[in-house]
């Protein structure tokens, strides 16, 4: 069970499969599939008369020695030795029976076992194929279910929407929504003519991913292109998309739709109504839901209850949500910690610790059937409200009596130990992540990064950071710049200038203060070349004292190579650039003669753009005139004079207009 099934939109519409379908309106909607040829593997080739001979062969194999050989392969609890003795008795459909009842138990390695020795044995056909991938997806083994689609040389069986179907469905429920999208272009595009169910498999993934919904209306509007219609199951998972990416008004609009057409809410399509109302605890239409429900004569069963108690919840409607929460239990249907767990959820987060502690012992005394999502409540809300002994105590009571983790029980725990401080527990919910293959998501980032910082592990801290963006998670523009900061007054200025370059390549919109604080952190540690980089990309939101701090430390100390560039740089962000820059600038090319081609283009560059030089580094100039040749200086000091001249009678007209 996830969070999200516990505490976000809820209830998720179920998958279609033409295997599942009972209704025969939706019977004859479906593309009718086409059995293969029941002998060989649609991939193999075989030559008639070896057909026609096997085909006969067969033809004399009677029921009852195949419904025997069936019962033998399903009973053995040696299937290799099963299939050597019945198998070449067996047709493909008998094998497909096989592989279902395999599937029906969960018996994984049995059906993985099956599917290969057909496949070898050439009695696979397309229900095979179908088959055997909507399994592997329930095993939730997605790259397994790729590998099988991909491997499947006959084009007819490739593009087949059964095939395509289960292979879609197997990446949805995997949680490869982009994935399942990008093949079914390619599947598309290899032949394949999608059906009402493809499209609602599809959009049973737009759900659970965010932009779900833009992705639900491309979809809805392809669908509708090729002439395919709504229908109720269509409708209801619709809704549920709306639902869960807080369109209510799409979700209203979809139902209204649904029911002008002729179709008949059920309790699925009445659940994804009252999710969307619990986005903003619209307690007054979920009412009204419920009294539809009743004059419709549906009961309301433990789904539809467990989500009006999320809108009493979420509308901050505890005492009602108290009763509601007895009614389910008088019912029976609090026999897990969901609904526990929503009224747990909203108290504390309401602020009322007390009442959220009272409901959690009351789970507790009662021996509720506990996923652990109860303590990751309460040990959070503990953390909230510095109870810090508290929420310490409550995860070593999880860790004794129960082993199941996942990513959100266990930052619950990380957090706990990080605001005690307690790094050897730390150290072991880490471990416990590892051994237990649960990949840190954006909170446990943010959980160790400001732990590690608050010891005063920056470069851990920074490790950590640099796991974070390459997991593809964006840092807090807080986080970074306290990091940056840190890692600059121990000394570590490479490290900071990463950490700004992960917060500058994130799409987050950063501070424009952030620029001048990384720069003034790079020049204190020299690193003249990559403070160039900030002020190249940033000059006109940093500070004019910065620019000013950097010019002169890259004119001392910068690669001369890149003076000229860098001076330009800062006169094209609108800083006028002082005369002590380009006196050391020029002092620095003089100490070097070979550079003379790159101080000639600095002293042409400046008159065009109105600079020109002071008297005090004219004359070193002339004092260096061999460094030039006469007649180059004589030209070059013309100009520049005529620049100064200009200038100060430009300042003077201005001083007289500002007296006037």
């Amino acid at each position: 069970m996830e969070l999200s099934s516990v505490l976000g939109h809820g209830f998720q519409p179920v998958f279609r499969f033409n295997s599942t379908i009972n209704n025969t309106n939706q019977i004859a909607a479906t593309t009718p599939v086409r059995i293969a040829n029941p002998i060989c593997s649609n991939d193999a080739s075989v030559h008639p008369q070896v057909w026609t001979k096997s085909a006969n062969a067969l033809r004399k194999v009677s029921k009852e020695t195949r419904e025997s050989a069936i019962r033998d392969i399903q009973d053995s609890s040696d299937l290799e030795s099963a299939l050597l003795r019945s198998g070449e008795a067996l047709r493909v459909q008998d094998l497909n029976i096989i592989l279902r009842y395999f599937g029906k138990f969960n018996r994984w390695k049995d059906v993985s076992q099956l599917f290969d020795w057909m496949r070898r044995h050439g009695k696979t056909n397309i229900a095979s194929y179908s088959s055997y991938i909507k399994f592997v997806g329930r095993d939730s083994n997605a790259a397994k279910a790729l590998e099988i689609y991909n491997s499947i040389k006959d084009d007819s069986t490739k593009s087949n929407v059964s095939v395509c179907n289960s292979t879609l469905s197997c990446l949805i429920k995997c949680g490869k929504f982009n994935s399942s999208l990008k093949l079914f272009n390619q599947m598309k595009q290899a032949g394949l003519i999608p059906d009402i169910i493809t499209y609602s498999t599809l959009l049973s993934g737009c759900a659970k991913v965010k932009g779900g919904y833009s992705k639900a209306m491309e979809l809805v509007h392809e669908m509708k292109s090729r002439g395919l219609s709504m229908d109720d199951v269509l409708y209801g998972t619709l809704i549920s998309v709306c639902a869960s990416n807080n369109q209510c008004d799409e979700a209203e609009k979809y139902f209204d739709e649904m029911k002008s057409e002729g179709n008949s809410p059920n309790v699925f399509h009445y659940s994804s109504l009252l999710n969307a109302y619990a986005i903003d605890g619209n307690y007054k239409k979920a009412d009204k839901v419920i009294q539809d429900m009743r004059s419709a004569g549906l009961t309301l069963n433990k789904v539809i209850l467990t989500t009006l108690l999320k809108v009493y919840v979420r509308a901050g409607l505890f005492e009602k949500s108290r009763e509601l929460l007895d009614e389910l239990q008088a019912l029976g249907h609090a026999e897990d910690e969901m609904p526990y767990c929503l009224l747990m959820d909203g108290l504390a987060k309401s602020g009322k610790l007390i009442e959220a502690k009272i409901v959690f012992d009351e789970m507790r005394r009662k021996e509720v059937k506990n996923d652990g999502y109860s303590y990751s409540i309460m040990i959070s809300a503990l953390c909230r409200g510095k109870l810090i002994d508290e929420a310490k105590q409550l995860a070593s009571e999880f860790e004794m009596k129960y082993d199941k983790y996942d990513v959100v029980i266990l930052n619950s725990m990380l957090c706990a130990y990080c605001r005690s401080g307690d790094m050897e527990n730390v150290m072991k919910m880490m471990k416990k992540m590892d051994e237990s293959a649960i990949s840190p998501d954006w909170s446990t980032f943010k959980i160790l990064i400001k732990y590690f910082c608050k010891e005063q592990l920056y470069l851990l801290a920074y490790r950590t950071m640099e796991d974070m963006h390459s997991k593809g998670h964006q840092p807090l523009e807080d986080l970074c710049v306290s990091l940056m900061k840190s890692l600059g007054s121990m000394g570590a200025y490479s490290e900071a200038f990463s950490v700004y370059t992960m917060l500058k390549y994130s799409k987050r919109t950063m501070d424009k203060a952030i620029h001048g604080k990384i720069l003034h952190i790079l020049l204190s540690g020299g690193l003249l070349k990559d403070a160039y980089l900030v002020v190249k990309d940033n000059a006109e939101l940093i500070p004019k004292p910065a620019i000013k701090k950097f010019a002169i430390s890259f004119m001392r100390n910068g690669n001369i190579n890149l003076v000229n560039d860098v001076i330009k740089s800062i006169h094209n962000s609108n800083y006028k650039i002082d005369q002590d820059i380009f006196h050391l600038a020029i002092s620095r090319y003089i100490e070097q003669p070979e550079k003379k081609d790159l101080l000639l283009h600095l002293l042409q560059w400046m008159p065009g753009q109105g600079y020109a030089v002071d008297s005090t580094t004219g004359d070193m100039i002339l004092k260096n005139s061999h460094f030039f040749g006469h007649h180059s200086v004589a030209e070059l000091m013309y100009k520049h004079h005529t620049v100064l001249k200009t200038n100060k009678l430009r300042r003077e007209e201005q001083r007289m207009n500002t007296s006037s």
